[in-house]
């Protein structure tokens, strides 16, 4: 007779998946950001970067960002998980920083930018994202 346990019951080594549930919408709205953050800062770097580097290199930056937790959310996995967890926090941390710079000093930033004015141009998404990506996988890895 077969071991009904044993086919249930995942291999070692197995990676815990961080995209179950409410999670695939985190992942789908990271990877939409991705999209948008890649497609934004592609073409300011490509026509006029000259313009304003600093910031059409920080959308660049984010884009990044926003790709790798993507990837690390869909990969799963405890160390997965830590790192998606660390970025979400620089994420969080780039868009204040960023988010106040450009009230602070806007002619800083002459075109929007993904984490300019908090995400504005985004809908907010960029600031509501990685503390909601943070509370997530805290819960992930309390289930």
């Amino acid at each position: 007779m077969p071991d009904t346990d044993s086919a249930a019951a995942p291999p070692a080594g197995a990676r815990e998946r961080l995209v179950s549930g409410p999670g695939l919408l985190l992942v789908w709205l990271y990877g939409v950001i991705t999209v948008g953050a890649v497609s934004r800062s592609a073409y300011q770097i490509s026509t006029e970067f000259d313009r304003a580097p600093l910031p059409y290199a920080l959308s660049a930056v984010a884009a990044l960002v926003y790709a790798f937790i993507t990837y690390s959310l869909v990969r799963g996995g405890e160390t997965a998980r830590k790192a998606a967890r660390i970025c979400c926090a620089a994420e969080l941390t780039g868009v204040l920083v960023v988010g106040t710079w450009t009230l602070v000093e806007p002619d800083a930033f002459p075109d929007a930018t993904v984490w300019s004015d908090f995400g504005m141009g985004y809908l907010f998404i960029p600031v509501i994202l990685p503390i909601t990506g943070m509370l997530w996988l805290r819960r992930r890895r309390q289930g």
